[in-house]
């Protein structure tokens, strides 16, 4: 177990990458786009990406410091709607045409980042409390088993609560249905092409930062932050 004090090389910088691609996430999510068969929101070419993260940095780190990132991520995107919400309500300048643009645009981010803050707070500590436990209870072997497994867990309830937040009342429940299945398939899908770089990237944590570790007799209560 390491020491709770103890300074990484690369931790920070998995943690601004996070956050930035949970920020970034938000605000594309406000366009739904169609490739092929699937319909999804933006945000989903991107989002995948977090759960990624989460499994590395609940892998190399443990539970309690990815349970840390996750808060600082959640604090960064509703920072991002709270001041977008705030723009959008101050009396514009006479000489700023965009208002409506801005409002058709941006409005519904409150709503969605409501939605992703709710879901991720599900999906992504029940994603890496699997991926935990499964951890100790393997001694650390079949890592694509774990990654896979936890995020087809976390991804589901995820997609759920955050498309029903969201979307409920803007489209259609078909679309709301199609919007559901074809995030979970593409999220899912992304986390099992990307096995082999999470392998490479694990790897490369735990030798430079001399750290694999196992969560061992923690609590695993989601609102602490201690390390």
């Amino acid at each position: 177990m390491s020491d709770k004090n103890q300074v990484f090389r690369y931790f920070d910088i998995i943690l601004g990458i996070f956050v930035a691609v949970l920020i970034i996430s938000n605000i594309a999510a406000v366009k739904t786009v169609q490739i092929w068969k699937f319909t999804f929101d933006g945000g989903t070419i991107l989002f995948p990406l977090s759960y990624i993260f989460g499994d590395v940095l609940t892998e190399v780190y443990g539970y309690k410091r990815a349970r840390r990132v996750i808060w600082t991520g959640f604090a960064g995107a509703l920072l991002m709607s709270l001041v977008l919400y705030v723009v959008q309500i101050l009396p514009a300048s006479e000489d700023w045409e965009w208002q409506t643009e801005y409002e058709t645009v941006l409005g519904p981010v409150f709503r969605i980042v409501l939605g992703s803050l709710t879901a991720y707070f599900a999906g992504e500590f029940l994603n890496s409390y699997i991926l935990s436990r499964m951890k100790v209870k393997m001694q650390g072997k079949r890592l694509w088993m774990r990654t896979i497994g936890s995020t087809l867990a976390g991804e589901g309830i995820d997609t759920l609560i955050f498309v029903i937040i969201a979307f409920y009342g803007v489209f259609p429940n078909d679309v709301l249905v199609a919007i559901i299945i074809s995030n979970y398939i593409f999220k899912c899908s992304i986390e099992i092409l990307f096995t082999p770089v999470t392998y490479l990237f694990v790897g490369f944590l735990k030798k430079k930062e001399h750290e694999d570790h196992y969560d061992k007799g923690i609590s695993y209560n989601p609102f602490s932050l201690k390390l």
